[in-house]
């Protein structure tokens, strides 16, 4: 080589080295910013609330006390400081005893968007997930509106009330097949209004125009595989609709997709499929595969005769197109917890 050559050559190492030492640099600074910015908020919230304590202050009085704060503390030093975001850190303070849960994991606008939640089961939860899944503020968001806690807790059948602190305090775990469904899973990304009747291939084309909502959907661990992937059985092909493959299960999940209600013979048709997979596709490390089926409609009863007797693991669950009312599945899970 050329002694040009060879400084090309250490150009761009020299390069790549470098800037990999600033996106370093740069991504410590924002840590560091953020935390401080998180520590200060929280501080801040601890003067309100010390002040109120003190001078014995009722709810009314303390209100207005915020809004001349914002005033002047906006005259003094600038925007971040309304009366909105010092209420914020009030109740940052008062809700987050120990800031080193949040400080250095989670920025403000995460935590301004937890302090919504009024149940601190569930706030914890949304807390943990987003650490664990390193999740956007628009994923976690999502998350929220479609009432991904209760649906979870809505899959756990007779393990509800086991599940509340676990989900609460460690976020979701995925140990075992039963783990990664959902109860209904929520499509409202595609557009699609409710009722609107859909042809099965229409919705698995717009789930794959959208596979990377469709991913977070799913959960933790998934990865794509393909659609439509075939399984021949003496010289006869058939078409899974989708597969993926869940790397925390080390297992291929199949997924049949049916726009009408659950029926016997999309179970069989499904597990037929998992006797391939277990067979033919699986190598010595893979777990045994899961078969999701995902229709428009499931009756528990019957569907607990289609599902059943089967050596696989072979599921059913619904799917909405439009977010579930909070309210319903919230009084719906609060139900099972009372049983």
């Amino acid at each position: 080589m050329s002694d040009k050559g060879k400084l090309t050559v250490i150009d761009k190492d020299l390069v790549e080295n470098i800037k990999s030492i600033i996106l370093s640099g740069r991504k410590n600074i924002s840590h560091k910013i953020n935390q401080e910015l998180i520590l200060t908020y929280w501080r801040i919230g601890k003067e309100i609330v010390d002040t109120e304590k003190i001078n014995n202050l009722d709810n009314k009085t303390s209100r207005q006390i915020i809004l001349n704060l914002s005033k002047l503390l906006g005259q003094e030093l600038g925007r971040g400081f309304s009366r909105s975001n010092l209420f914020n850190m009030r109740k940052f303070y008062i809700e987050y005893p120990d800031v080193q849960t949040v400080s250095g994991h989670l920025t403000w606008s995460f935590v301004c968007e937890l302090l919504v939640i009024e149940d601190r089961t569930k706030r914890s939860f949304y807390e943990n997930e987003t650490i664990n899944s390193n999740w956007s503020f628009r994923e976690m968001k999502r998350q929220i509106d479609s009432s991904l806690y209760e649906r979870l807790l809505l899959s756990q059948g007779t393990k509800n009330k086991e599940k509340v602190l676990q989900l609460a305090h460690k976020g979701q775990e995925i140990t075992n097949a039963e783990d990664i469904l959902k109860n209904p899973y929520v499509f409202e990304f595609l557009g699609i209004p409710e009722n609107k009747p859909i042809l099965e291939k229409d919705l698995e084309a717009k789930l794959i125009r959208h596979i990377e909502d469709f991913l977070l959907e799913l959960g933790r661990g998934f990865m794509f595989v393909g659609s439509q992937q075939r399984v021949t059985i003496n010289n006869t092909h058939y078409y899974v609709d989708m597969v993926f493959y869940n790397k925390i299960l080390r297992s291929y999940i199949l997924i049949e997709l049916k726009t009408t209600k659950l029926n016997i013979a999309d179970a069989g048709q499904l597990n037929t499929y998992l006797n391939y997979y277990k067979t033919e596709v699986n190598e010595e490390n893979d777990n045994p595969p899961i078969g999701i089926i995902l229709c428009a409609e499931k009756d528990e009863i019957t569907a607990e005769y289609i599902l059943g007797g089967f050596e696989n693991n072979v599921y059913a669950s619904k799917y909405v197109t439009i977010l579930p009312d909070k309210q319903k599945l919230i009084e719906e899970v609060e139900n099972v917890l009372n049983e």
